[in-house]
């Protein structure tokens, strides 16, 4: 019975893979829409604003799985030793929804002034550095928990 509880659950694993590939793709759209040179026009920002609250709805949707149960809960079952982990990497959700709203809020008060663009665009890559920091601890939980190597590159 123990060889069952030490191999990895593909299903649980590719829906992992899946939740990271979705999250990458909207970050990698809002910050390539914020790399756009020149000053920003009105659908630019409407179009950015479109985007991050796309991500921050898939956001709330992943964190609210995760904080339901599922892979890291499955996880510190196998090594109990991960639940300060997943204890830490839970408590940052809220803040990290907080950090995306401020952007949110900061871009859709002003959207015809460029310093709210700016503010914009640099509090989006302080949320980035911070969602991808979260992100290598999740993996990180769920590859030990796991055992197994996601593969993933940062």
């Amino acid at each position: 019975m123990m060889a069952s509880i030490d191999r990895s659950d593909p299903v649980i694993l590719s829906h992992v893979l899946a939740e990271h590939r979705d999250l990458f793709n909207l970050m990698a759209s809002v910050r390539s829409a914020f790399a756009a040179e020149g000053p920003p026009s009105a659908d630019q920002q409407t179009q950015v604003l479109a985007c991050l609250r796309r991500l921050r709805a898939h956001l709330a949707e992943h964190f609210l799985q995760e904080e339901r149960g599922g892979f890291l809960e499955e996880a510190v079952t196998r090594v109990p030793r991960l639940s300060s982990a997943v204890r830490e990497i839970v408590g940052q959700h809220p803040l990290l929804l907080a950090e995306l709203d401020g952007v949110i809020e900061r871009l859709d008060a002003a959207l015809s002034a460029d310093s709210a663009w700016d503010a914009a665009a640099d509090g989006f890559r302080r949320f980035a550095e911070h969602m991808a920091a979260h992100e290598r601890s999740e993996n990180g939980v769920v590859q030990e928990g796991y055992n197994e190597d996601l593969g993933l590159v940062e």
